[in-house]
C-alpha cells in the first residue's frame, strides 16, 4: 500500500469517527467554535475541507468573513462575528476569525497601535464570556517554513484552480515575514489561555497536519471513544510548548 492509500484510509477512518461524534454533539446540544488561523498558503482551507467533509450541512458552518464594510468599521470590534456564533447542536468554523486584528491588520496597517493593543487585552474576555456561556472554543495557529509557503504561494500563482486562493496579500507574506512573527509571537503569549488555548500546527507536511487537526477536535469534543485518538506531538502542539518550534 502507498504513503497516499495509507493517508486516504486513515482520513476516512477519521471523519467516519467525527460523524459519530458530531451526531453525539448534536444530541447533546453542544455549540462549537472553531478558530483557523496561521501564516498564508499554511493550509488551512485544505483542513477545514476534509474536516467538514462528511459533517452535518446544517449544523456545521463555515464563515469566512470579507473586508468590514464602513457600518461595520464604526461597531464594537466583535460585532460583526456575534450572530454567527452557533446554538444547540451547531459548529461554526471561522476561517481567519476576529484574530485579523492580532495578525494581518496591525502588520499591514490596517488598525493603529492602540486598536492592536486594546484588542490583545479584550479577546481573553470576549473569549471567556463564550466559553463561560458553555461554547466549546478550539483555536488553531497553522505553522509554515518561509520556505514552504514561498514554494506554495508561487504554486498558487500559476495554477489556474487555485484561482480563489489568491489574495493582494500573498506578495507580503513574505516580504513582512519577520513583522508577522513578531505578531504572531505577541497574539500566542497574550491571547492563550486556559479556558482559551491555541494549538499550533506545524504544517510544512500538509497531509500529516490534516490528520492531526481531525484527531485533536475528536480529543476536544470528547465523545465516545474520541479520546483513544492521539496526536503527533512534533506536528500539533499547545502554544506555551512552542519555544523553539515555530517558524522563526
Amino acid at each position: 500500500m502507498s504513503k497516499t492509500d495509507d493517508y486516504q484510509t486513515e482520513l476516512e477512518r477519521l471523519q467516519l469517527k467525527l460523524v459519530e461524534a458530531e451526531a453525539w454533539a448534536i444530541e447533546k446540544g453542544q455549540r462549537t467554535v472553531m478558530v483557523f488561523e496561521g501564516r498564508d498558503a499554511a493550509g488551512k482551507d485544505g483542513s477545514i475541507t476534509r474536516l467538514t467533509e462528511y459533517m452535518s450541512p446544517r449544523q456545521t458552518r463555515v464563515f469566512a468573513l470579507p473586508k468590514p464594510t464602513e457600518r461595520e468599521t464604526g461597531q464594537w470590534y466583535f460585532q460583526r462575528y456575534v450572530p454567527h456564533l452557533p446554538t444547540e447542536g451547531e459548529t461554526s468554523i471561522f476561517n481567519r476569525s476576529w484574530y485579523n486584528r492580532a495578525g494581518v491588520e496591525p502588520v499591514m496597517g490596517f488598525c493603529t497601535p492602540e486598536q492592536h493593543a486594546q484588542f490583545l487585552k479584550d479577546v481573553p474576555r470576549f473569549e471567556r464570556l463564550l466559553t463561560d456561556a458553555g461554547i466549546l472554543l478550539i483555536k488553531f495557529w497553522f505553522d509554515i517554513s518561509k520556505e514552504e509557503q514561498a514554494r506554495r504561494l508561487e504554486e498558487r500563482a500559476t495554477e489556474p484552480l487555485k484561482l480563489f486562493k489568491r489574495s493582494p496579500l500573498d506578495a507580503q507574506a513574505q516580504k513582512r515575514w519577520d513583522a508577522y512573527s513578531a505578531a504572531r509571537d505577541r497574539m500566542l503569549a497574550e491571547t492563550h489561555s486556559v479556558h482559551a488555548p491555541w494549538t499550533v500546527v506545524a504544517t510544512d507536511h500538509k497531509k500529516t497536519a490534516r490528520l492531526n487537526v481531525i484527531r485533536h477536535v475528536l480529543n476536544r469534543l470528547d465523545g465516545p471513544g474520541c479520546a483513544d485518538e492521539k496526536v503527533d506531538k512534533d506536528v500539533i502542539f499547545p502554544a506555551d510548548k512552542a519555544e523553539g518550534r515555530l517558524a522563526p
